[in-house]
């Protein structure tokens, strides 16, 4: 992973974690969700958004959320650099294999 993807994976996750200290849970997914579709193809960054989206989902009382993490997080872990679905949010409300369009402003990240 190059280092502009570090970078702005790395601001994506200190956004979410300003919202989430203003308990600004929507906010805080926001940013989760970009994070992952940067972290994807790194086993530990990829685990890491899914690791803040389970945090999140305890703290906000979402049970869908956290059932739907735990098995995330032990994929993120395991298959992160086999295959990963491009643009994929990383929520539970979304199928786990599902391909997404990417956000427009984060595709430069990923063709490269």
């Amino acid at each position: 992973m190059n280092e502009r993807i570090k970078q702005a994976f790395d601001a994506e996750m200190q956004a979410a974690r300003e919202h989430y200290r203003r308990r600004d849970f929507d906010g805080a997914f926001r940013h989760l969700e970009r994070a992952h579709i940067l972290g994807q193809r790194s086993a530990w960054r990829h685990t890491r958004s899914h690791l803040w989206m389970l945090r999140l989902g305890w703290v906000a009382r979402d049970w869908q959320e956290v059932r739907g993490q735990l098995p995330r997080i032990l994929a993120a872990l395991l298959l992160s650099r086999l295959w990963v679905p491009l643009g994929n949010s990383g929520r539970s409300r979304v199928s786990a294999i599902r391909s997404m369009p990417v956000p427009q402003d984060l595709r430069s990240y990923l063709e490269e």
